[in-house]
């Protein structure tokens, strides 16, 4: 009977930590995909034009990725920025993903830190591969990212009314302060 009672409660404690833990509103339909991702054209040096705030960019400015596809199918992953001003110190992280979504090739997994991966979702898309969003099925992380250091203002406008439309909240964004040269 105790060990009954333990179990219980051991599951009333961890169930709605579980579910904190996804993140995920349940208001919140399941997040959709871009439908087809070429990763040799996505590879390459992207620049952070906006993000949602979080304890590991504290600080960056002038952020940006730059990937790269082994032949394994692995992408290795290099962050890079500069910290507090453009001519501050780089930081960097290195990391690598991994596609978990064969079909589309829009979702990939990233670690920084074996054994802890996160969601890496491509969920917006330019045709000519010039901006791209990258969000988190839980809408815990969103970045907006650019083959140019700069963004059109007009673009970055649709792109909000966007992730909107997906769930997310464009007022959380946080502009990343980009030179205006790469």
């Amino acid at each position: 009977m105790k060990m009954r009672l333990l179990v219980i409660g051991s599951l009333a404690v961890l169930a709605p930590l579980a579910l904190w833990g996804m993140g995920k509103r349940s208001s919140d339909p399941p997040l959709e995909v871009v439908p087809k991702v070429d990763l040799e054209r996505y590879m390459g040096t992207w620049y952070e034009i906006a993000r949602f705030p979080h304890r590991f960019e504290k600080g960056c400015v002038a952020a940006k990725a730059t990937y790269a596809l082994q032949k394994n199918g692995t992408v290795d992953v290099l962050n890079q920025c500069r910290l507090d001003r453009s001519d501050g110190p780089v930081k960097t992280a290195r990391g690598i993903a991994r596609v978990v979504d064969a079909t589309t090739r829009a979702k990939l997994k990233v670690t920084f830190f074996w054994p802890f991966y996160g969601d890496y979702w491509i969920i917006d898309l330019g045709d000519d591969y010039d901006y791209a969003v990258v969000g988190h099925p839980g809408r815990k992380y969103l970045w907006i990212l650019s083959r140019t250091p700069i963004m059109d203002d007009a673009l970055y406008g649709r792109l909000l009314e966007r992730i909107a439309s997906k769930g997310y909240d464009p007022s959380c964004l946080v502009k990343t302060p980009q030179p205006e040269k790469g």
